[in-house]
This record gives C-alpha cells, structure tokens and sequence, in this order.
C-alpha cells in the first residue's frame, strides 16, 4: 500500500484528490495538510511514501517546505502538484530533489501512474512542461531578461495574492506575515517588475498565467 500525504491551502482540492485516490486499491491517504509547516509536522508523524504538495501555501509555501519535509520524513518522494506551468519553477523544485512535478490539470488516471512512479523511484515531469524545463544546461543559466527571474518564492505568493484582488491585511494573515512586511514585498514585486500599480500586477499575473482571467 502506497501512503499519500495531500497538502494543499485549499480543501475543495484536497477532498477532490482524496477521492479520486480512493478508487486505487494499492494507494491510501494517511493525512492532510493546508499549508508547507502542517505538512511537514504531518510527514513526520505518518512517514508517508509520497507527498503531493502544492506551490503557492499560505504561511509557508512549497519551496520552503520540501526541504523540511525531506529532513522530517526522508524516505517520502515529494510530487509537486500545481496549477503553475513554467519551466523555471520546475527546474527549481528538480533541483531540491523532488520526485517528480504534475499539473492539476491532469487527468486522474496520468496523477494515479505519477504517484506509483514516484514511489517506484522514477521521475515524473508533465509532458506539457518536460521539455522546456530540461531545456537548461549542466549549471544552468536562468533567461537574464526576464524580471520574473529575480522574484523570490515569497514575493511570488504576493504576487498572486495581489493580483487575485487581495488587500495588504489578507495577505499578511494568508502568509502569516505583518501587514507592513506584505507591503514591503509588494513594493519590491512592484520595483522589479517595474510594475506601477495593482492593474498592472494583474495583467502581468494573467499573461503569466500565475491566475486565471475571469
């Protein structure tokens, strides 16, 4: 029996997993998580095989947890399982080690096969993104023009958070952070961005793809 921990900031997603994981006989779902600190806290207490960890978490996000959770339960294969589709965050998470990275819009039966794979010990990249993201070279060089680049993983939870229509008091308590420290990397997403004002932050998210157009 393979044992799945699920973390994810939002339930409606956990729940959806969960049930879809119900239909395989050889994979259970021992716990749940809401944020990176909870899923940490819960892969030592499990000693999950896999860990299906989302991206962008409120408090602590999910380049700040692999590596904890690594540490905590050092046997659990991580599968990152996220919306966002750019190659520089999968080459990122490949280099902390990561079992694998597959897009939540997969079909259920391609994340059913990831999690089996990642337990097997194999490396699991969505297609759609494989081939992009292994497009860098041995001690690899990040596109220098690309402003986006120079983000920190904080400071592209804000990003998101802003462009969803977010106040400044929404985000520090999502990411567990003082409402003068949510400016202030407002204010540096903005800067390096070179970026004016929340319309342009949301504009830059959506063709980004960082948040749906609605």
């Amino acid at each position: 029996m393979i044992k799945v921990l699920i973390a994810d900031d939002h339930a409606l997603v956990r729940d959806g997993v969960r049930a879809l994981l119900s239909t395989a006989d050889d994979i259970e779902v021992v716990a749940e998580a809401g944020d990176g600190r909870e899923a940490t806290d819960r892969a030592r207490e499990t000693s999950p095989d896999v860990v299906l960890l989302d991206i962008a978490m409120p408090g602590l996000g999910g380049l700040e947890a692999v590596p904890l959770i690594q540490r905590e339960a050092p046997r659990a294969r991580i599968l990152i399982l996220t919306q966002y589709e750019h190659a520089d965050y999968v080459r990122r998470f490949l280099r902390l080690g990561v079992a694998g990275y597959v897009l939540k819009k997969a079909a259920g039966a391609e994340l059913i096969s990831a999690i089996r794979a990642a337990h097997r010990g194999g490396l699991v990249l969505d297609p759609a993104i494989a081939r992009e993201a292994l497009k860098e070279p041995d001690g690899g060089t990040e596109p220098a023009d690309d402003p986006y680049e120079s983000l920190t993983d904080r400071e592209r939870q804000v990003l998101k958070l802003v462009a969803e229509g977010r106040s400044n008091k929404e985000i520090a308590s999502l990411l567990d952070i003082s409402v003068k420290t949510a400016m202030t990397h407002r204010e540096h997403v903005m800067q390096k961005l070179n970026l004016h004002n929340r319309t342009d932050l949301t504009r830059f998210a959506i063709r980004r793809g960082i948040i749906q157009e609605t």
